[in-house]
């Protein structure tokens, strides 16, 4: 997950919380989720009438909505429909389509790509779009000073990028990259003329204020409370059915679940208990559809390489016989999700399915630690080395239950083998403020994926650094070589030749306790219609309500 960053037409990789808290999770290429961007080009039935709200929850504020600068799938949730970029991943095909550009071209040494743009478009303060902004745009993520180093790696072999005319856009690269197009085309894209020269980038006012050429634009936002959008009647494409979209900043499931029943929400997503218990009635399933489907991302526990506590493989591979997965998925989970082992959408052809997860043992796991020099001192039942107890702190987001259980059950485990495990729970900003500064031991998290990843943001060493996605500081030459290797190759089954020797190395080293793949749970009520389940989930902006049945 890394922290969850991404906006506009692109995807990168976002942090999530554990209990997935969105109706669509924004995606992030190379790496977790948001809505799929507007295309201006929506695929909405004939029949369809416009009006109404659509009230969802996030389980967490967003700290900032600003594209570039945004790390979480909670400003992706509300970006998705403010902000696009030049292409989009088309939901329903998967295939890359234009939305602010017309066409492109590229060079057959795939080192140039020219982008065209459709004229005409606008900013929703009525200001026009041109290539100017692309390049500001592109400044501003490669400018050390701004907060956007996650979002940097994928940029940073670009040695130019240039507008020859208000409506062309041409990026250069020293090296050829099998991404390029994907990560061109969804560059996250800001206004240039809403900032002042040396004004400080990361603090901008559009970090509460976004001004996008989107189908939807900012109402308002009450801290703490809800964040509002309201259709952009000047939208220069296919304008959306749904009025305004509201997002209710609840961060508690169960208070959310009693919101939803109440009519205060219109989706949600469910928890497994909340999935297999607390909704399956016929009351509840009256008013809403219940729909499931495997998300792209994954849950896990990182453990910090940098401690010397967690510093040797076998200490990480024996936290990971410590916890019971399978007892989990099958207790907590309700059996709704898949054991995961490494570090790509478990339903893509990159992820190596022949990889079997450490089976929970453990006795091979105190092997292991005894082999690593842990050892109980004379009388005493607590695991030791070089006169220092096993002792470290799991921090995980305050809000999402499943966290807390996976922490406890975790904790109990430790706790007879030895190894004193405490608990902090921290507020999502602050929560993410510590994993950037490197102040913790072991984390709970997931990452958001896109349909196509490329791995260097979360696991090439150079990002283990401030700010950076490789918070876990793994660091493995071999790794490194095949992570640079597989960005220049653009013959898909060689590339996943690399990406499984890679899941290999990742497997041994064990930098993550790669927990589940889940499914999403979601709630929707029925009076919304054209709800589709697409190849990577759902995506309500193609939704509309009957007259007769809209609420607002």
């Amino acid at each position: 997950m890394r922290r969850v960053k991404g906006s506009s037409g692109m995807k990168i990789k976002t942090l999530e919380f554990f209990a997935a808290q969105l109706l669509c999770l924004l995606l992030v290429l190379g790496c977790s989720g948001k809505p799929a961007m507007a295309s201006g080009e929506l695929r909405q039935p004939p029949n369809r009438v416009f009006g109404d709200w659509l009230v969802t929850n996030l389980a967490a504020e967003p700290a900032t909505l600003n594209p570039i600068t945004a790390v979480d799938a909670y400003a992706g949730a509300v970006n998705g429909y403010i902000y696009e970029s030049l292409l989009k991943r088309d939901a329903k095909s998967l295939k890359l389509v234009p939305v602010l550009a017309k066409r492109w071209e590229i060079s057959p040494d795939h080192l140039t790509y020219t982008f065209y743009l459709k004229k005409n478009i606008k900013w929703s303060d009525g200001e026009p779009f041109t290539s100017k902004d692309i390049v500001f745009s592109y400044e501003r993520i490669m400018d050390p000073k701004v907060d956007a180093a996650p979002l940097r790696v994928y940029y940073q072999d670009i040695t130019k990028v240039e507008a020859p005319d208000d409506y062309t856009i041409r990026f250069h690269y020293r090296v050829p990259y099998f991404l390029a197009l994907e990560m061109c085309g969804g560059i996250p894209i800001v206004a240039a003329h809403l900032f002042k020269k040396g004004e400080d980038f990361n603090t901008s006012p559009i970090g509460r204020h976004p001004i996008g050429t989107g189908p939807y634009k900012m109402l308002e936002w009450k801290t703490g409370n809800r964040i509002v959008l309201v259709r952009n009647e000047h939208y220069w494409g296919q304008k959306p059915a749904i009025d305004r979209r509201v997002f209710k900043i609840i961060t508690d499931s169960t208070v959310a679940l009693q919101v939803l029943k109440q009519g205060g929400l219109d989706t949600m997503s469910l928890d497994p208990i909340q999935w297999a218990r607390e909704t399956e009635n016929k009351r509840f399933t009256e008013k809403f559809r219940k729909i499931s489907y495997y998300q792209p991302l994954y849950r896990f526990i990182g453990w910090n390489c940098r401690r010397a506590i967690f510093s040797d493989k076998r200490v990480r591979q024996a936290m990971t016989m410590l916890v019971p997965r399978e007892l989990i998925l099958k207790k907590i989970l309700f059996g709704l999700g898949a054991i995961v082992t490494g570090p790509f959408y478990i339903n893509s052809p990159d992820y190596d399915k022949d990889i079997k997860p450490f089976a929970y043992d453990p006795k091979a796991a105190l092997a292991l630690l005894k082999s690593a020099g842990w050892n109980y001192p004379p009388g005493k039942y607590h695991l030791e080395k070089d006169g220092k107890p096993f002792k470290f702190e799991f921090l995980i987001p305050s809000g999402p239950k499943f966290a807390l259980q996976i922490a406890t059950i975790l904790k109990e485990n430790l706790h007879e083998i030895g190894i004193d495990m405490s608990i902090q729970r921290l507020e999502w900003a602050v929560f993410l403020q510590k994993i950037n500064d490197d102040d913790f031991d072991a984390c709970a998290l997931g990452w958001s994926l896109g349909w196509e990843n490329d791995p260097y943001q979360v696991w090439d060493s150079s990002q283990a650094i401030k700010g950076g996605s490789n918070f876990v500081g793994f660091k493995n030459a071999e790794a490194d070589k095949l992570i640079v290797a597989a960005r220049k190759e653009f013959d898909p089954v060689k590339r996943r030749k690399m990406y499984y020797r890679l899941q290999e190395i990742i497997h041994d080293e064990q930098p993550y306790t790669f927990l589940f793949t889940p499914m999403a749970l979601e709630a929707v009520s029925r009076r919304f219609q054209n709800v589709v389940v697409y190849p990577m989930g759902l995506d309500s902006l193609y939704w509309w309500v009957p007259k007769a049945e809209q609420k607002y």
